[in-house]
């Protein structure tokens, strides 16, 4: 019987809303849903690159807890405000965008400058409030990161004094869930059909998150294809050799000198002189050897060869 393997289908649009999307996926072999489905999750929630505030300075500010006169928010409140602003990032480098204002006034994310390398998804998002006849002013630093990085991490030397260093939720997905339900393929009834769900903060689009998360799988996966020649495999290698030669040794020295590749005078000069095996062979040394009856430089050179062959060699002098 003939084994046939079928495919999954492409992603197939369900329905697009805004920042959201919802995706199936069909005639996934049976469990291969639930394998599929909480990997691209995982992917699109930690593994989609994004832009985020990752410092902050205000102008006659020193740290976060202070307020500002004429300014409904606190400090710690108008922070807040700025991490709900969504970044569009075109490039690796940090870039520094500046607020200024005059009150009063309701400020947003449209009265920031931009640089030409920045975006604003949501320039409607509100900044503070402004009710005195004050002047505000801020810059901020925007950086292009993975997933959500404590300010700990992203301030690795020491910030100027004025500068708020803020944490940074990279990551321009809001929500990713996946549902199973099992579906028809021929005469089966197992197969299953997988749903995802994908909400952005609009700096991307749902279905650009799918499609690059099933890259990023990919790409992961190819590259832990076959397998690699590294140096463990050959020190292991190297070790099975050298413990099977002294295995070979240790039998070799239970062998009986007839069994050596040794003429029959050295033979019978040996074992006249009480040398029976070559475990006793090899406890002799050149020296001692030539002092025996019958035995010279040729004969002990010959010896020395027969002993090498099964692993072994005559004792030093």
């Amino acid at each position: 019987m003939e084994y046939q393997v079928t495919l999954p289908s492409k992603p197939r649009v369900v329905s697009e809303e805004g920042n959201q999307g919802i995706y199936e996926i069909d005639s996934l072999y049976p469990g291969y849903g639930h394998t599929l489905g909480n990997s691209l999750r995982r992917i699109i929630l930690s593994s989609l690159p994004g832009a985020s505030i990752t410092s902050v300075k205000i102008e006659d500010v020193s740290h976060e807890f202070a307020t500002i006169e004429g300014i409904r928010e606190s400090v710690m409140e108008i922070l807040l405000n700025l991490k709900r602003v969504h970044f569009t990032l075109h490039g690796d480098d940090a870039q520094t965008v500046r607020l200024s204002v005059k009150g009063p006034k309701q400020v947003t994310a449209a009265d920031f400058s931009l640089p030409s390398q920045v975006e604003i998804a949501n320039p409607e998002a509100h900044v503070a409030d402004i009710s005195g006849k004050i002047s505000f002013e801020l810059e901020a630093t925007i950086e292009r990161g993975l997933g959500y990085v404590p300010r700990e991490v992203l301030t690795k030397e020491k910030v100027d004094i004025g500068t708020i260093a803020l944490d940074a939720t990279f990551t321009p997905i809001r929500r990713a869930n996946y549902e199973v339900e099992n579906m028809r393929v021929g005469d089966r009834t197992d197969y299953n059909r997988l749903r995802i769900l994908i909400e952005t903060n609009g700096t991307i689009a749902p279905r650009e998150a799918l499609e690059r998360s099933i890259e990023v799988m990919i790409h992961q996966l190819k590259s832990v294809v076959g397998f690699q020649e590294g140096v463990e495999a050959t020190e292991s290698s190297s070790s099975k050799a050298d413990t099977s030669s002294a295995s070979a040794g240790k039998d070799a020295g239970k062998t009986k000198l007839s069994e050596l590749d040794l003429g029959a005078r050295i033979v019978t000069a040996l074992e006249d002189a009480g040398i029976k095996s070559v475990a006793g062979l090899v406890k002799k040394t050149g020296s001692a050897l030539k002092e025996l009856d019958g035995i010279g430089d040729k004969a002990v050179s010959e010896i020395s060869e027969a002993l090498a062959a099964v692993g072994l060699e005559l004792k030093g002098e």
